[in-house]
């Protein structure tokens, strides 16, 4: 696998690069990393002594990362550019031929600690390569990593399947896929569900019973992309609001990566679908988004 990993010299940059000591790697693997000198636009003595100061920052960073990597087995080399960090790392990914983008889910100047930094939000959206936003969590990662992956048999999360298959994860990673499905039933209030009559509650028994159907097809068919490869795979329907019903699995389960598919809108630059958002956004673990091609 190809990775570019962006780096800032942050902490969260460094718990990203550290992330990836918990993968599979070996000598066929590649990572880049990759920082970004932000352009100083203007020309005076007082922005040119500040180029100069980020020039002599940036082989620090890049050391820095190196360091932490030094014990894998994978190939890494070291690169940087001057631009706007979010296009920057978009465009190398693509030039670079990148299979993911890693990198930390705030900057340096992150706000608020719970604020996921604009550059990974935007890097997220705008990249037509899978990401990889690593978050530092609340619980430790046990022995062996847990993933819980999303799907719901969109080309996206077909993508997302396919890119799991070939993650540098070790074989007794633990994989669980989860579908969610939203019937108009549940958005009764539980204290009035008596006042529905019988005859829709015959309905909705029988739609009960077709999304079932359907989330087992869609848990199936994921399921057989991984198998070849991963043995620790189980399945999970859950119902209700998917956003919600993703968080709090993965909470409940303290998993180490969220895998969801990016189901924007097409043709428009910029947007995920609601549901990778919210997770990308409120998530308290690390996030990967495929991307459908």
């Amino acid at each position: 696998m190809n990775i570019l990993l962006a780096v800032d010299g942050s902490e969260c940059s460094d718990d990203a690069t550290r992330f990836l000591t918990n993968f599979n790697l070996n000598p066929e693997d590649k990572i880049i990393i990759f920082h970004v000198v932000s352009e100083v636009p203007y020309e005076d003595e007082y922005h040119a002594q500040i180029k100069r100061a980020i020039g002599r920052v940036a082989p620090q960073i890049l050391v820095s990362a190196s360091g932490i990597l030094k014990n894998i087995k994978a190939r890494v080399s070291v690169a940087e550019k001057e631009g706007y960090p979010d296009a920057t790392i978009v465009a190398s990914a693509v030039d670079t031929g990148a299979d993911l983008i890693v990198m930390g889910a705030r900057g340096v100047k992150g706000i608020k600690l719970f604020l996921l930094g604009s550059v990974a939000r935007k890097v997220a959206a705008d990249s037509p390569r899978p990401v990889l936003v690593v978050k530092r969590t609340e619980w430790e990662m046990p022995g062996r990593m847990r993933v819980l992956f999303a799907t719901d048999g969109s080309d996206s999360s077909k993508a997302t399947a396919g890119l799991l298959a070939a993650m540098p994860f070790y074989p007794d990673v633990e994989i669980t896929l989860l579908n969610v499905q939203r019937s108009a039933f549940y958005d009764i209030p539980e204290r009035f569900v008596m006042e529905v009559d019988d005859r829709l509650k015959e309905t909705v028994a029988d739609r009960r019973q077709k999304e079932i159907e359907k989330a087992e097809r869609i848990l199936e068919e994921s399921g057989n992309t991984l198998s070849g490869k991963y043995e620790n795979l189980q399945t999970m329907i859950k119902y209700g609001d998917p956003s919600s019903e993703i968080l709090s699995t993965a909470e409940q389960q303290k998993t180490d990566i969220i895998a969801v598919g990016c189901r924007g809108l097409k043709g428009i630059k910029g947007v995920l679908g609601s549901v990778s958002r919210n997770v990308l956004v409120h998530s308290k673990t690390s996030v990967l988004i495929g991307k459908a091609t």
